[in-house]
């Protein structure tokens, strides 16, 4: 089976055939899926998939774009709904310097916040990162979210990074920009990640993969990440298929509902 750690099913894109999406992806051979909220409208809508399908499980957390509008009363929101048995990662955090919403000062310290709402919790943290790589990696540093670990998603950075990442007990996650042609960073990645250390996913419904890039994304697709990786390592495409089902069964806390 394949597990996607990063779709979107939450938001509008999917208002009108969430059913038939979620449908196709169990007919790709997806059986286990995250649905990530990241504020006021989709954290909700994440919890109620979670609770309808047995085999979708929510991460719940505050976008970096939208730190200008997180308070006390979020935090406190978050800490509630993070203990519901169905969520299983505090996320997506972390730094966007490419939206200009919210300043950098503001992302860092509700960044922080969330790092110890996890630690507190010990929950693994799922890391939204745009062109603010060495700020987060010193973040993380400093509040020592290696106690937790978590997912580097969507990773396409140089490989250089890579070794600070999994230092801290980090998985690297890879999408659809795997299997772009113009794309060489997420191919180096690809086959320098530890097989241990590596997962799938869509971030659906962006970053459609070959032969759909520039469509709708959706969970059926990440068979395509897993198939361009398998190729970029020179493995069969079940092994990749095994490890990263595996790795994230493992890191969510769920190898003993396999």
């Amino acid at each position: 089976m394949f597990f996607d750690t990063h779709v979107h099913l939450n938001v509008k894109q999917f208002d009108d055939d969430q059913t038939e999406t979620i449908n196709r992806a169990r007919e790709a051979g997806v059986e286990k899926m995250v649905v990530v909220g990241f504020d006021h409208e989709t954290i909700p809508e994440a919890i109620r998939l979670a609770e309808q399908y047995p085999f979708i499980y929510a991460a719940v957390g505050w976008h970096p774009v939208d730190a200008i509008d997180f308070t006390s009363k979020e935090l406190t929101w978050l800490e509630e709904l993070a203990r519901h048995p169905k969520v299983v990662a505090l996320g997506e955090m972390g730094l966007d310097y490419y939206w200009d919403k919210s300043p950098k000062d503001v992302q860092a310290d509700v960044f922080r916040q969330q790092i110890r709402l996890a630690k507190k919790l010990d929950m693994p943290i799922i890391i939204h990162n745009r062109e603010a790589t060495e700020d987060i990696i010193k973040l993380l540093q400093e509040e020592d979210a290696a106690s937790v670990g978590g997912i580097m998603h969507c990773y396409n950075d140089s490989k250089d990074y890579l070794q600070a990442c999994l230092a801290m007990n980090f998985y690297i996650s890879l999408g659809g920009p795997v299997t772009f042609k113009n794309a060489p960073l997420p191919k180096e990645v690809a086959q320098a990640v530890p097989l241990d250390r590596l997962l799938i996913e869509t971030d659906c419904p962006f970053l459609a993969p070959h032969p759909y890039r520039g469509k709708r994304n959706e969970p059926a697709y990440v068979t395509l990440v897993a198939k361009q990786i398998a190729a970029l390592r020179d493995v069969p495409l079940e092994v990749i298929e095994k490890a990263t089902t595996t790795n994230a069964l493992r890191l969510f806390g769920l190898l003993e509902e396999k």
